[in-house]
């Protein structure tokens, strides 16, 4: 199996356990916040669903540079526009990486803001990368919802809420 094939794999198999966490994701909590320096449910939730297009720019571009591009997130105002905006990444996400050559995966990928440097590393470990941020912020808004007494369905087996 090719990187991209098995990359491919992975994004359909994870989207689907994300897909059920942003379904659960209650609209009147959507500006609550566990603390002060957490994201609220709605950043948090957001930043899940636009995950995948950091893939998209491993294989599309060479840098992503916050000075040049500012981060704007999406103003998402329910469920609907929220599972909407997921999907759309992520069919995104998957064109871009099933048109790749996986001759670019060596090639270095930078994530900036002018000279400060946040990343730079192989465009496969960007989209390695990209993955692992999904499911790390995927787990945090699983606290958030169990802090809600959000029922949290499973991930990779049961949950203690499917048990």
């Amino acid at each position: 199996m090719s990187i991209i094939s098995s990359f491919l794999k992975e994004m359909e198999k994870e989207s689907i356990t994300t897909r059920k966490m942003l379904s659960i994701v209650p609209e009147d909590k959507f500006d609550w916040q566990p603390h002060p320096k957490s994201m609220t449910v709605r950043q948090l939730a957001t930043h899940i669903a636009e995950m995948p297009t950091f893939a998209s720019l491993a294989v599309t571009t060479d840098e992503l540079d916050f000075n040049v591009q500012p981060y704007q997130p999406v103003q998402i105002n329910n469920k609907e526009e929220l599972l909407q905006y997921f999907e759309t990444t992520l069919a995104d996400s998957k064109a871009h990486l099933a048109a790749a050559n996986e001759r670019i995966l060596p090639e270095t990928w930078t994530m900036r803001a002018g000279d400060n440097i946040y990343a730079q590393l192989s465009k496969e470990e960007a989209i390695r990368m990209s993955f692992s941020q999904i499911v790390h912020h995927r787990a945090q808004l699983g606290v958030f919802l169990r802090l809600l007494d959000v029922p949290i369905p499973g991930s990779y087996g049961p949950s203690a809420d499917g048990m």
